[in-house]
């Protein structure tokens, strides 16, 4: 076989069925196999997916054990000779996979490849590409030095910014939202340390991908990311997780680097668990809510006239927002460029209908887009369920991711 896709999922089962649908477009006529592992959902992950994809290995964990003794699980079940780590708010093109498993064919210093990640606005997300992590690069991250100056490679090592995005690169560290690996690389190095519940596992792996010799890649292939909205409260997680994961990393690869950030990332970490466990649900309770709020949502709507009224008439049962225009398109009148979309001004989604619009033709039109200030969205008659970058809507009414 020569694909084994894993997929860590954890109630985001509309996301899921999305990249699955996509997945099943871009890997036809390569050989490969699925392996979804559900870290305990509670919204009925199980019965909804294989019903839908009875071809997916599905392996249901009692608990969430976290994405790297997860996908650990699945890298003892994998047959293929690359193995895809793929994020379930993803959205994969036929360039992605086939281009990118070619690529691997092709280059067998290769062992870890990443591909071009695109924001849910189009835009390219830097998280692509990183570079190792010292004290000085992620004090330039936390500074937003590597923002600043993109292009300068004594502040934006971090995301390896000064790289061309519409090239191969070598690179040092691979996001595991997408990073396809060589299984017989990945068997002598190791799989992915547990220690790691959540975050710097893909560049721990990465890194010690490069150290048994090995090359990483970087492949202007693009690819969808949702990287869901959150809230407050779980981005203070976010960020709790990730100077904790940080401190595992600094102390595993370079313990000169983890004395000299143990104190100020012991600091931040206490700091987080703080406002995690004791200010924020004190203020919060007392209506101190500090979550932004969002516009009314507005739509472009791209795809078949009666999936238009369709999507008007969801529109008004679920009270989601508008539609500011229409374009009437099948997939062919996107790619030719017969057919163009635009941001007629105020509107802040386009929204594709999935019955008509490939998955590669949504992620090549949003990039095209990446300056109208449109993020994606999509509609599937057949499911009657409506994915905008922040909330889900199926027939019964609003999911909230």
């Amino acid at each position: 076989m020569k694909l084994s896709v894993i997929i860590v999922s954890y109630n985001v089962k509309y996301f899921l069925e999305q990249c699955l649908c996509s997945l099943e477009k871009a890997a036809e006529g390569i050989e490969h196999e699925v392996i979804i592992v559900d870290n305990a959902s509670d919204d009925d992950s199980t019965h909804y997916i294989t019903s839908r994809f009875p071809g997916v290995k599905w392996i249901a964990n009692k608990e969430n054990l976290g994405f790297s003794r997860a996908n650990n699980i699945a890298f003892e079940h994998v047959c293929g000779e690359y193995v895809l780590m793929l994020n379930p708010d993803t959205i994969v093109t036929r360039d992605s996979i086939a281009s990118t498993v070619a690529f691997m064919d092709g280059n067998p210093e290769a062992g870890a490849v990443g591909v071009k990640m695109l924001n849910k606005d189009g835009n390219f997300a830097l998280e692509s590409r990183r570079g190792i992590v010292t004290p000085w690069v992620s004090i330039c991250k936390a500074a937003g030095f590597c923002k600043r100056y993109p292009k300068s490679k004594l502040f934006g090592h971090y995301y390896m910014s000064y790289l061309p995005e519409d090239e191969v690169c070598s690179i040092e560290m691979v996001s595991g939202a997408f990073m396809m690996l060589r299984r017989s690389k990945l068997q002598e190095i190791g799989f992915l340390d547990e220690k790691f519940f959540m975050y710097w596992e893909d560049s721990d792996l990465s890194y010690r991908m490069l150290k048994s010799g090995a090359k990483n890649f970087y492949l202007p292939y693009p690819i969808l990311h949702y990287k869901g909205e959150s809230s407050v409260r779980s981005k203070l997680k976010y960020r709790y997780w990730l100077y904790y994961s940080l401190q595992i990393f600094f102390k595993k690869h370079n313990p000169l680097y983890y004395i000299l950030s143990y104190m100020p990332l012991t600091l931040v970490v206490l700091l987080l668990k703080f406002r995690i466990h004791i200010l924020n649900p004190l203020l919060l309770g007392k209506g101190w809510d500090a979550r932004k709020v969002e516009p009314e949502q507005s739509f472009v709507v791209v795809g078949k006239r009666s999936t238009y009224d369709e999507i008007v008439g969801f529109f008004k049962k679920n009270k989601i927002g508008r539609c500011c225009t229409f374009v009437e398109a099948c997939d062919a009148d996107l790619t030719s460029g017969k057919v163009k979309v635009t941001n007629p001004g105020g509107c802040n989604h386009v929204l594709f209908d999935t019955s008509c619009i490939s998955y590669d033709t949504m992620v090549c039109t949003l990039e095209n887009l990446k300056h109208e200030g449109l993020k994606i969205a999509t509609y599937s008659p057949e499911r009657k369920i409506l994915i905008t970058d922040g909330i889900i809507y199926n027939s019964n009414g609003v999911i909230e991711m």
